[in-house]
């Protein structure tokens, strides 16, 4: 579903859950069709300090977040 979804977070979710899917079946030879999601989670990642400039020759400060998304596999079934 998340591939199909207008949101600008699916997208990087969605590569987020097929990398850890490739890294179990390659890493732990797990069976790609007994994994689901155990836990999914977004924690604050680097922040980086921008500037626009505003009025009268003043800047106003932006701040561009980031985070890193985590993701957990279990077997188990559907």
């Amino acid at each position: 579903m998340l591939q199909f979804m207008p949101q600008a977070a699916a997208r990087p979710v969605y590569k987020a859950i097929q990398s850890a899917l490739s890294n179990a079946e390659n890493n732990f030879g797990a069976d790609r069709d007994d994994l689901v999601v155990a836990e999914i989670y977004a924690n604050p990642g680097p922040m980086r300090r921008w500037r626009r400039f505003g009025a009268r020759g003043r800047w106003k400060p932006i701040r561009r977040r980031s985070c890193h998304i985590g993701v957990i596999l279990r077997e188990g079934k559907r």
